[in-house]
């Protein structure tokens, strides 16, 4: 019934609908942020793309 309820209803599709973007935006976020930790690394001349404190 929680399927049915879930996919039929405008309550239920909304709810799914927010649940899909927010895990798209997850993703999305978690890549950016490694492109861009690894390009930052890569800049600061870092062996194996860890800075550390001098």
């Amino acid at each position: 019934m929680a399927w049915n309820l879930l996919l039929t209803s405008d309550i239920g599709l909304m709810s799914l609908f927010t649940i899909l973007f927010m895990v798209a935006m997850a993703v999305f976020i978690y890549r950016y942020a490694v492109k861009h930790a690894a390009e930052d690394a890569k800049q600061s001349g870092a062996p194996n793309g860890v800075p550390h404190a001098h």
